[in-house]
């Protein structure tokens, strides 16, 4: 689902920020000894061996930054103390120096800000370290150190600009060694704070030497490198020695040196984009699926002609000896009995034809040797056993209903009433994680740990302001002044927003998340100038253009919460890095989010987002207009609260549907009289009524039953659940109604009743039947929405089953009666005279004009051997083309087709997609890490020098250098990393401590005094201060267990600061778990990175995949335990197995009904066939999903599931038909056409596809596509197999009738008699 990323809790970089710029601005500034003084303010001093350029602090600039006198002397030999300070910080720095003390103090003192960006690379710190100890205390300075511009302060001479003088490779080697080292607390590189974000060394020192305007941080001077020496004789550039990244003695980690020779490969295997099998024939590429799938298509279709050419020569030769057959088993009847159907024709029918396809297919698979004589004796009893049974109940049941249809009635509809009262139980479940994750799925399980021992994920309330584009061309820049405006004004509006719960007020300030406890985490533009009018009136809108360039690194862009803002977080719709062009403001408000146990955790933040939600529509929006831009915006509770509108918002419509359903039932159900009076006793709309109602019983009766039993609801039953046994329901009825019908005038209600169930009892319970056993084998399927839907599916059609079979028979009895006696429809109590219905009544109606089509047309086209052909080469190859164009089918399900179309959240989703830059967060969870120094855990996890050069933030470094496979954007913030920096000796401004032991803030954060001393200077430099650790007190550069159990909370309480940016409040408040940490193992601890931009749904499946891939290669190689967690992995969880779980479900429902049919028919031939066609029909419908875009989710899933079981009444009905047929497979096709076609068209194709058209018009998108397109396409391709493919099939290949001995002479179980 579209979410975004936001830094979370990153709260001092800020303060990093101005510590960077300031430390290495002033280092510039006051370490490089002074020129001399010049009569015309400039001179050149001349180069020499043992003589400075600068030497002494001679005055301060007007904001108190010091300045160098530019002072041409000789080095000075210090002191052995002040020798031994220098020989600490500038190793390189021998004999005399061009420095004096006051001047070390201050580089010294400015150094200690940089050291926590680069200590982790040892060789990059000692080279930048060198780079200003050569500048300021080299005794040969003037070699390489020229003041080009003098001023008079105070009547003193000081320095104004200087030329330093470097080559080429000195300066491209320091850049070399220091580009790649990673300032974890923000996933970025150092660079971008020591540097400005520098691509190259000419960059970096640039941006060095850029002298800073007053009361800005920076150089009080101009520093220009100059790798140049044409016109600048006697000149020797500074080469000093440039320590490797990759040096053994000074070693850098993988992650701050790649191309280091023990980091040139990764023990991981790169993971690598699916690469297809592709088959290239000149200039065509196919893959090789659809390239086999071609090939086995043609030969299959050469071997069917050359069957067919064989088949027809065959026929030819035979013909002579054939006797001619009756037409169809009509005549074949009426020929026996001269011209009359006797009374129990479809009984005997049925029985000839049971008798003789089980023996026919028994025949060909058993020999004529005893053994198998017996075995074929004994299976042909039990196949002949079930179908005479089945015959006889159907025309007991027919006959006990007909003569007790009041009993019948009341006792069928007292089942479900009396589950109806389950309803007050009722519940709908509306939790998405409730509905579509899996109970104990994997991450669920990694969702609730990282909830339970990390923090939950923040909340998201988020507006996207953006400027539109005029026809085709580019969309104006959103940074100008009118915007900025527009912005402060809508930043009060939410300030100043109150809601309302539970009697009390709420505002933002209240909810909102404050990494350091002070000031909101909002994430805007307006963070340049801290939220402040004035500070925008002040400054300007180039000040936020200066911002997008030195975020990381100019302290009056730090945000009110004390970090950087990153551009690309608030900005969107620019190319490349150039903000400037930015066309769209995002702000984001992180809201503080509890674990929810009871549901109402939130409430308080949900009823301001409901505040907030109004304010936008209501008073911003038209603010935003007013200046022709766009507005888009969300709330955390967003989605659950439209997902609520939008199962209302279609109900006109699914009503809609139903009633026109119910008004074609009435109208095919009826009678086509031939006098208009006689319309009103033949037409059946009370009938078909009553038909609807039953239908409703039993939609209410199973969620009445599961209600009971405590399963809640979803939307999806209460929408898809109706129309599915609706559907089926209406085929009953008008199955049954026809079969009645169909029964000849001469006889009784009672024999007219019992012989349409026993033609058309079997067909229905074999569909009924296989439909309950296939919902209910899919409610094996984890996934609750889709385990709930097939319980509630089964229950409801078993339900509607029974009572189509005994309510709606009685109904049936009533209803002939009723018309027997002349009685209007609706107004039972009215009749008209006998001469009104007179003409209707006498003889049998004739057949419909569907039927005489299905007859006369239909059938006799489809026995064209051509048209055979043809049928089962499209059918076959619509087929193959389907399994081809399945492959193709996407998992996902987007936000905008859940969501009303009208959804304010649809323009939302459209703009995330359109202008993010940036992915969701990406936390890497390691439980049970073992920090003893006994343990190897630490160097498996850390980054910095010494640390494993596979290790797990090494590794997650080396996978973001490959972002369009990994999904990794950065490389991972580590409170690791940055705890053992503000340990060690060298960071000095971080891990101190008091003489007592007590901790000890760095001097920039007072107060600085002992928590019980008595007296505290609020603005005093802490004294008496030492390192927490000399290098002695640790073991290669580790601390040991009670080192590290005793300042880990130090400094996880510790601020950021200029003094030391490594302070891990706020950054790492909620990184890991402390409970239970003295014992040596921290049981959570994450380490966060992002995911790239993720703008469809195939990214986000895909990014979760190759999360989970890494997580289990690193916890293989490790040993150690490794999973990955982003808030939306546990909505995407399903997209992984969809695949999995589709194929299950399909052959699961496939091979129950299988078995049904072969369990009810007795006959394994039909069984196959209608297997195979099923196949075929879910193969077609996939194929058209993928033609359309559908994609494969837990919806299309259901739909596909539910296609199944419609799909068995296209194919039972006509199969069954032909084998009650007697004839060849020619004419008892035929038959089946005439007798069941007209049936399954009129009462199942035109029944669905009047109700299906309506959904057209719903306003729901997921109604449009997953309901009407699906169902349009099953329904037309279930059409197309049932009435065209399925009988040429059963014509060609259907089960077999020879020319057989008499059933009496057969060995045959006894005759179950006439009832």
């Amino acid at each position: 689902m579209g979410l975004v990323g936001r830094r979370r809790g990153v709260p001092g970089a800020a303060a990093v920020t101005a510590a960077a710029i300031v430390a290495l601005m002033q280092i510039v500034l006051l370490v490089t000894p002074t020129g001399a003084q010049q009569s015309n303010g400039t001179s050149r001093v001349v180069p020499a061996e043992g003589y400075c350029s600068m030497y002494g602090i001679c005055a301060h600039r007007s904001d108190g930054k010091v300045l160098n006198c530019a002072n041409s002397t000789k080095a000075v030999k210090p002191d052995t103390l002040f020798s031994t300070r220098i020989q600490s910080l500038c190793p390189t720095i021998t004999g005399d120096v061009c420095c004096s003390v006051d001047q070390f103090d201050t580089l010294h003192q400015q150094v200690q800000q940089a050291i926590p960006f680069l200590v982790g690379c040892p060789a990059c710190l000692r080279n930048f370290l060198n780079l200003f100890c050569e500048m300021s205390c080299s005794p040969n300075q003037s070699l390489f150190v020229n003041v080009n511009s003098v001023k008079q302060v105070n009547n003193t001479t000081t320095v104004d600009g200087i030329d330093y003088y470097i080559t080429s490779n000195y300066g491209e080697e320091l850049y070399n060694s220091c580009k790649e080292v990673k300032f974890g607390t923000l996933n970025t590189r150092a660079m971008d704070f020591l540097g400005g974000g520098a691509k190259s060394y000419k960059e970096w020192l640039a941006f060095l030497g850029r002298q800073a305007n007053p009361n800005e941080p920076g150089s009080p001077y101009l520093i220009t490198y100059r790798p140049d020496l044409s016109d600048s004789p006697g000149v020797k550039p500074l080469n000093a020695t440039v320590y490797s990244c990759g040096d053994p003695s000074l070693g850098c980690s993988c992650g701050d040196c790649p191309s280091s020779s023990v980091c040139t490969g990764s023990l991981l295997p790169q993971l690598q984009t699916e690469s297809s099998c592709s088959v290239k024939m000149g200039s065509l590429k196919a893959k090789c699926l659809d390239f086999s799938l071609v090939v086995v298509y043609l030969v299959l279709l050469c071997a069917i002609l050359l069957w067919g050419l064989l088949y027809r020569t065959r026929g030819r030769k035979s013909f002579p000896t054939q006797t001619k057959q009756p037409k169809n088993a009509d005549d074949k009847l009426r020929s026996n009995n001269n011209g009359n159907v006797p009374e129990n024709s479809s009984v005997q029918v049925s029985r000839a034809a049971s008798s003789s396809i089980i023996q026919t297919y028994m025949s060909t698979f058993f020999r004529s040797d005893s053994v198998s004589s017996c075995i074929y004796i004994i299976f042909y009893n039990w196949c002949l056993g079930i179908v005479l049974i089945c015959s006889k109940y159907c025309r007991k049941h027919g006959i006990f209903v007909t003569r007790h249809p009041l009993l019948v009635l009341f006792a069928s509809l007292l089942v479900p009433i009396l589950l109806c009262i389950g309803l007050i139980h009722f519940k709908v479940e509306t939790r998405p994680e409730k509905l579509w994750v899996s109970p104990g799925s994997q991450t669920a399980d990694e969702k609730q740990y990282f909830d339970s021992h990390l923090a939950p994920f923040y909340r998201i309330e988020q507006l996207v302001l953006a400027t539109s584009a005029s026809d085709q061309s580019k969309a104006p820049t959103i940074v100008n002044d009118n915007n900025l405006k527009l912005l402060f004004q809508i930043q009060k509006k939410i300030d100043d927003l109150r809601a309302n719960y539970s009697g009390s007020v709420v505002s933002l300030a209240d909810i909102c998340l404050k990494p350091l406890s002070t000031d909101c985490a909002t994430q805007s533009v307006l963070q340049y100038f801290q939220l402040d009018p004035k500070n925008y009136e002040d400054l300007g809108i180039d000040h936020a253009r200066f911002c997008f360039q030195h975020y990381s690194s100019d302290v009056t862009c730090s945000s009110t919460f004390q970090s950087p803002v990153d551009p690309s977080t608030v900005l969107g719709g620019f190319p490349g890095s150039n903000f400037t062009e930015a066309s769209a403001f995002v702000i984001t408000y992180p809201v503080n989010n509890k674990v929810e146990k009871t549901g109402q955790e939130n409430e308080k933040a949900m009823a301001w987002e409901r505040a907030y939600i109004n304010l936008v529509k209501e008073e911003i929006l038209p603010m935003v207009l007013a200046q022709n831009l766009t507005l888009s915006f969300s709330s955390e509770s967003s989605i659950k609260d439209e997902l609520h509108r939008e199962s209302t918002a279609d109900a006109i419509t699914i009503v809609i549907s139903y009633i026109v359903m119910f008004a074609y039932i009435s109208f095919t159900l009826g009678d086509r009289p031939s006098r208009f009076s006689s319309l009103f006793v033949s037409s059946k709309v009370l009938l078909g009524l009553s038909g609807v109602v039953l239908v409703m019983l039993s939609v209410l009766g199973s969620v009445g039953f599961f209600s009971a039993i405590g399963v809640k609801s979803t939307l999806i039953i209460m929408e898809v659940i109706p129309f599915l046994v609706l559907a089926v329901g209406v085929d009953n009825m008008c199955i049954l109604v026809h079969a009645v019908k169909r029964q000849p005038d001469g006889l009784v209600l009672e024999e007219r009743i019992s012989n349409a169930l026993v033609e058309v009892g079997p067909s229905i319970t074999l569909a009924s039947l296989a439909e309950v056993l296939a919902f209910s084998v899919s409610a094996i399927n984890p996934m609750p929405a889709t385990r709930i839907f097939s319980m509630f599916a089964a229950m409801a059609v078993l339900l509607d089953f029974l009572l189509q079979v005994t309510a709606f028979v009685a109904l049936i009895v009533y209803d002939f009666r009723r018309a027997e006696d002349g009685r209007i429809d609706c107004v039972p109590c009215a009749r008209l005279s006998s001469s009104a219905v007179a003409g209707d009544n006498d003889g049998h109606q004739g057949l419909n004009l569907v039927a005489r089509y299905m007859k006369d047309v239909h059938g006799p086209i489809l026995g064209y051997r051509a048209v055979k052909f043809i049928v089962i080469a499209v059918f076959v190859g619509f087929a193959f083309a389907s399994i081809a164009m399945s492959t193709r089918l996407q998992p996902g399900l987007e936000q905008q087709i859940v969501l009303p179309r009208d959804s304010y959240l649809q323009g939302y989703f459209n703009d995330l997609e359109k202008y993010l830059k940036v992915g969701p967060p990406l936390y890497f969870v390691v439980k049970d890490f073992n920090y003893s120094s006994a343990s190897e855990n630490t160097n498996q996890i850390c980054s910095i020098n010494q640390c494993n050069s596979n290790s797990l933030l090494n590794e997650i470094a080396r996978q973001s250098l490959s972002p369009e496979t990994s999904y990794i954007a950065k490389p991972a913030a580590s409170w690791l990393d940055d705890f053992l920096v503000w340990m060690s000796p060298e960071a000095f401004g971080c891990c101190r401590k008091f003489v007592s032991g007590n901790y000890c803030p760095p001097d920039d954060q007072p107060p600085c005094c002992e928590k019980d001393s008595g007296s505290c200077n609020p603005n005093g430099a802490c004294s008496n201060c030492t390192t927490c650790f000399l290098h002695s007190d640790l073991h290669n550069g580790r601390p040991s267990t009670t080192q590290f159990k005793e300042k880990l909370p130090w400094f996880l309480d510790a601020l950021p600061s200029s003094d030391c940016s490594k302070g891990g409040k706020g950054a790492y408040s909620t990184s890991l778990d402390l409970s239970g940490y003295e014992n040596g193992t921290i049981q959570a601890s994450a380490f966060r990175t992002y995911h790239t931009p993720l703008n469809k749904q195939a990214d986000y499946v895909n990014s979760m995949r190759a999360a989970r891939d890494f997580s289990s290669q690193m916890s293989k190689d490790l040993q150690m335990e490794v999973f990955p967690y982003s808030v939306f992995y546990i909505f995407f969880e399903q997209y992984l197995s969809v695949w999995k779980t589709a194929i299950m479900n399909i052959c699961v429902c496939l091979g129950t009904v299988f078995i049904v049919c072969f369990v009810v028919t007795s006959s394994l031939w039909a069984s196959t066939i209608i297997l195979i066609v099923l196949a075929m029909i879910v193969l077609d419908l996939m194929g058209v999903m993928a033609v359309l875009g559908i994609q494969l989710n837990a919806i299309s899933i259901v739909n596909l599931v539910m296609s199944i079981g419609i799909a068995v009444e296209f194919c039972v009905h006509i199969t069954h038909a032909f084998m009650t047929g007697i004839g060849d497979r020619e004419n008892r096709a035929r038959q089946a056409l005439s007798t069941m076609g007209a049936s399954v068209f009129s009462g199942i194709t035109l029944t669905k596809l009047v109700g299906v058209i309506v959904l057209r018009f719903a306003k729901s998108e997921v109604f449009v596509v997953y309901y009407f397109q699906m169902y349009l396409a099953l329904v037309l391709i279930g059409f197309l197999h049932g009435l065209i493919f399925l009988p040429v099939v059963l014509s060609l290949c259907g089960p077999p009738e020879k020319t057989m001995k008499p059933i009496e002479q057969s060995q045959t179980p006894p005759s179950n008699g006439q009832t």
